[in-house]
Order: C-alpha cells, then structure tokens, then sequence
C-alpha cells in the first residue's frame, strides 16, 4: 500500500503556485534593474521598455499560473499546504509588484510627487492583503469573488502605469482599483468558458506587450488599446452590478403598484 503523504509535500498545483511567486519576484527585478537603477544614475533617461515589458509579461504569466493552480488542484490531489501557498504568491506577485510599480512610476514620471505615489502604491498594497485575507476568512456563494480579484486588479493597476497618464488622474485611478478589490461587488470566477476567454486575454496581452517592446510598426497603438481594454473590463462588473440593482428596484416597485392596484 502507498504510504499516506507528509502534509508538507508539494503538489503539482503547488508548484504552478510557486511559480507565480517567482514571476512577481523577477517582475520586481526586471523594473529594478531596467527602469529605477538607470534612472537613479540618469534622470534624463527614457525608461526601458523591453524590461517593463518583460516586467509586465512575467506577472502575466504569474497569473496564468494563478489561474491553473486551482484547475489542477481540482482535478488532481491538493496539498495541504495549497492555500497558504497561494495567498503568500499572490501577494508577492499582484500586491507588492504592482504598488512597486506605482512607487517606481511615482519617482521617474514627469511632474509626479514620490510621497504620493508611494501612499497610492501603500493603498494598492493593504488593498490586496484585506482582499486576501477576506477570501480566506468569508465563505461566498459558488461561482463568484466578492471584490475584484487580485490579478485582476493587479493588471489593472498597471495597465494604468503603462498609459503614463497625467499624475493626480493616474492616481486616482489607481485607488479606484484598489477600492474595486476590497468592495463588496461580486465578480464571477474564471470557470469554463471565461477561464479560456481570460487564457486568450492574457496570450494577446502578451504579444501586444512584445509588439510595445520591439519597436514594432504600431505596437505603441497595441499597447494602449491593450491596457484600455484591461481597464475597461475592470470597470464593466461594478457597472454591471448596479444596472442589475437598479432593474431590481424598478420591478420591485412595478411589482407592488401591480399589487396595489389589484388589491
């Protein structure tokens, strides 16, 4: 017979797991590196932008490991180590990179304020760890998180840093996205068709980001359209989640002068 495994030993799932912790680990180092050194000996240096790229690119994939851990550990054994794992990669990968990404675009933008951004990139930080450890502690209905999920709103985050918009909009932006993650707005989970929908996503993602990098005719367009769209679909469940209220209340009140009047 088998002998019963330790509760210490690692799954396949796992290890999807620890890879995402090692890609938001490399992102953080490749903006290091490519973006804030350079700046530090040049202020007047443009940004790199194969190394935000790579930056970008690594957390992508840190969420398509995020994104197959749980298949697999659904469809294999899990360990009992698995939620743990899980919530410690994913605050490496989609809460300290992207407020490191916010503090780093806080000290090389034009006409930005470093102590700001840093209380922004605190903001992004906390929001990600309380949405965390809400996930852990409130048990939701099948199908759904309550608040926007953190690769999600990761991505989010930085889809805004790459569009440099102008400082005080950016921010704001940004705290909106932070505030998304520790609402009480229900999104749905990446099952099925969405799950595949959200594998798509992040391929084109990907290569719009390389098009970006290499110069390519129009990967400047790409790039753009591209973080437009993650924000856009960031912003379209909150949306959602109020026209469905408000056509709530509109049939709740037809339904009771309906009643009213037959009574």
């Amino acid at each position: 017979m088998r002998a019963p495994r330790s509760p210490q030993h690692l799954s396949t799932a796992d290890f999807l797991t620890l890879g995402n912790a090692v890609c938001g680990f490399l992102a953080i180092y490749s903006i290091t590196t490519g973006v804030l050194i350079p700046h530090i000996t040049n202020p007047d240096a443009a940004p790199d932008r194969h190394s935000a790229a790579t930056a970008v690119t690594l957390l992508l994939i840190g969420s398509m490991c995020d994104l197959f851990d749980g298949l697999v550990a659904r469809k294999l054994r899990s360990s009992a180590l698995g939620a743990e794992l899980d919530n410690l990669a994913d605050l490496i990968s989609f809460g300290i990179a992207p407020a490191y990404f916010v503090a780093v675009w806080g000290m090389v933008s034009q006409g930005s304020n470093r102590t700001l951004s840093a209380l922004i990139a605190l903001t992004v930080l906390l929001a990600v760890v309380l949405r965390l450890a809400r996930f852990s502690a409130v048990k939701m209905r099948p199908g759904v998180f309550q608040g926007m999920p953190c690769p999600m709103g990761a991505m989010t985050v930085i889809a805004i840093v790459l569009l440099d918009p102008p400082f005080l909009p950016g921010l704001l932006a940004i705290f909106g996205a932070a505030y998304l993650m520790v609402s009480r707005i229900e999104y749905p989970k990446p099952q099925g068709l969405l799950a595949t929908a959200t594998l798509c996503w992040v391929v084109v993602a990907i290569g719009c980001l390389a098009a970006w990098a290499t110069g390519l005719p129009g990967g400047d367009t790409l790039m753009h359209v591209g973080a437009f769209a993650q924000i856009t679909l960031a912003a379209m469940a909150p949306l959602l989640v109020i026209r469905r209220k408000v056509g709530q209340k509109v049939g709740d009140v037809r339904a009771r002068r309906a009643e009213s009047r037959l009574g």
